[in-house]
């Protein structure tokens, strides 16, 4: 039998729930809050919908999906009143599902959101804009690709009553984004952050100590409770927070002279999709790419 373990987040008047099952190899999570409990699988989960204070409520919708052939997550927020949504890290080949959770649950997607040029899938950016009227693509201006919105550090990306701020977290790309949501404390770190890890820096504009100052400065700065939602996992784990990568990060709680080492040392292999990925990336996923 596989061993798990369950930790519980409070989160305003909900808590999130996120148990691991080593048996499974997956991790789940619930939402529970007023009214709220709704067990939820690794591909597809919502962690909580709504939370009411005082009688006023603070509507959102939140889906984390899974492309079990990249590893990569795709993050669909929208705000429950006006059904405007955004879409952070869509992948080519999973456009189909996410055009289809969009018009299932009447949602308007504003915006096809990259955290940076990826390098081992396509953005399906391209694609959304192509199937939902009025979704325009959105990446930092920093990158170099093509967008029909090219964000500055500092900059919102709007969806309703929700923004989310862009902050420049450079070292794995030059363009890389992390999105920060802080009236519900979150953030999508892109590959910045990983989940006990971090993205490489051994191509694409790559720098270690650029990437350390980064995660340090405009990451492990949020609050400590603040969760943060990373671009892939291989590992089975869904969400981490601040104060438990300040801890138990094992390269990111170096030295910076250490993390540079160990960063320098990796030997990791030559990215797979790199060669199809980037080029259709710079132009956002917005072309036909070869199957």
């Amino acid at each position: 039998m596989g061993a798990s373990h369950t930790v519980l987040t409070r989160r305003g008047t909900g808590i999130v729930i996120r148990s691991t099952s080593t048996l499974f190899g997956t991790t789940g999570n619930v939402g529970i809050g007023p009214r709220l409990f709704r067990p939820v699988c690794v591909m597809y989960r919502q962690y909580v919908t709504s939370r009411s204070t005082a009688g006023q409520t603070n509507g959102y919708i939140f889906r984390q999906l899974f492309d079990h052939k990249s590893y990569t997550y795709t993050y669909l927020l929208a705000d429950s009143e006006s059904k405007e949504a955004i879409l952070i890290d869509p992948v080519y080949e999973m456009v189909d599902r996410d055009v289809k959770l969009i018009k299932e649950m009447d949602l308007k997607l504003q915006y096809a959101v990259n955290t940076h040029v990826h390098a081992d899938h396509v953005s399906g950016s391209g694609e959304l804009k192509k199937k939902l009227t009025g979704c325009k693509s959105v990446i930092s201006k920093a990158g170099g690709a093509k967008a029909d919105i090219q964000l500055e550090d500092g900059e919102n990306v709007i969806f309703g009553k929700h923004k989310l701020e862009a902050r420049r977290t450079p070292g794995h790309t030059d363009g890389c984004m992390t999105y920060v949501w802080l009236e519900q404390g979150m953030a999508f770190t892109g590959d910045a952050l990983l989940i006990r890890g971090c993205g490489r820096t051994d191509f694409q504009q790559g720098d270690s100590g650029r990437l350390y100052d980064s995660v340090h400065q405009k990451i492990f700065s949020l609050p400590p409770e603040t969760l943060l939602f990373p671009a892939h996992d291989y590992t089975g784990q869904t969400v981490t927070s601040v104060a438990e990568e300040k801890e138990h990060n094992p390269r990111l709680t170096k030295r910076k002279s250490d993390f540079i080492k160990i960063m320098e040392n990796l030997n990791l292999p030559y990215p797979k999709q790199i060669d199809r990925a980037v080029p259709a990336n710079l132009l956002c996923g917005a072309f036909e790419t070869a199957t």
